[in-house]
């Protein structure tokens, strides 16, 4: 972990950035010596798009998606 005063991460912000990203540092940015932000690696989103969730290898689909729903299978509802 790195921490930097604002005038240091303003004039280093790529260096910084470069760090975050390819080395996987925290870098903490205080103001008067008390800690205000902090620059993380982003972790929301994977890399590739098409990536397949661990979570859905559990999803199995007995039929196709794309075939009409018979009477029984409409909500009460939406009749």
């Amino acid at each position: 972990m790195v921490s930097v005063n604002t005038h240091q991460a303003k004039t280093k912000l790529s260096a910084l950035l470069a760090a975050v990203q390819f080395k996987g540092e925290r870098v903490i940015i205080c103001r008067h010596g008390t800690p205000v932000a902090e620059l993380t690696p982003f972790r929301g989103v994977p890399k590739d798009p098409f990536h397949q969730d661990p979570a859905l290898k559990k999803v199995i689909f007995k039929g196709s998606p794309m075939d009409p729903l018979d009477d029984e299978e409409w909500s009460r509802k939406i009749r």
